[in-house]
């Protein structure tokens, strides 16, 4: 069963943690393929995006290399307080965030991600130094928790600007 950020007492700081790596071995798995950091954009849907805004944020390997981040209705887990600074300084990362691309869409019908959690993602982000013109917002009218065919289509042309052109 689905449940909304905010019906969550204690989030799962030690599952995230674990998350977190798996996705940096990925990341490690296409660069074994000969894909720079600089090529990958990480993104999802939901928890995935929770997921990718938080290994962007604390990635010891990651944190500031990749692409961009590509998050989709969800949220910043760990936003409250000053864990997220935290797991920043543990991993030796500056406390300044950086110029990272983000494309983040909400719809404004969405009742898993309320708008309240919305606006404090938007706003740990600032806090934490996300530049604001590398974060791209979108609220999409009338969309609940799903994709849409304009919601695609922006995401599409944010990926054709951040991503760099192959090389002859």
């Amino acid at each position: 069963m689905a449940s909304r950020p905010e019906d969550q007492e204690d989030e799962d700081e030690v599952g995230m943690m674990k998350t977190v790596k798996y996705l940096e071995s990925l990341i490690e798995a296409c660069g074994n393929k000969g894909i720079p950091p600089n090529r990958i954009v990480l993104g999802g849907f939901s928890q995935g995006c929770a997921m990718s805004l938080l290994a962007d944020l604390i990635s010891q390997r990651y944190s500031g290399r990749l692409a961009g981040i590509a998050g989709v209705m969800g949220y910043l887990p760990l936003a409250g307080g000053f864990r997220i600074n935290d797991l920043r300084a543990h991993a030796g990362l500056p406390p300044v965030v950086g110029e990272v691309p983000m494309f983040l869409a909400r719809g404004q019908k969405d009742q898993m991600i309320p708008k309240r959690v919305w606006n404090q993602t938007l706003k740990k982000l600032e806090e934490l130094g996300v530049n604001k013109d590398a974060k791209e917002v979108h609220e999409y009218e009338g969309l609940g928790h799903a994709f849409s065919g304009p919601l695609l289509r922006d995401m599409c042309m944010w990926l054709e600007r951040v991503i760099p052109k192959l090389e002859d």
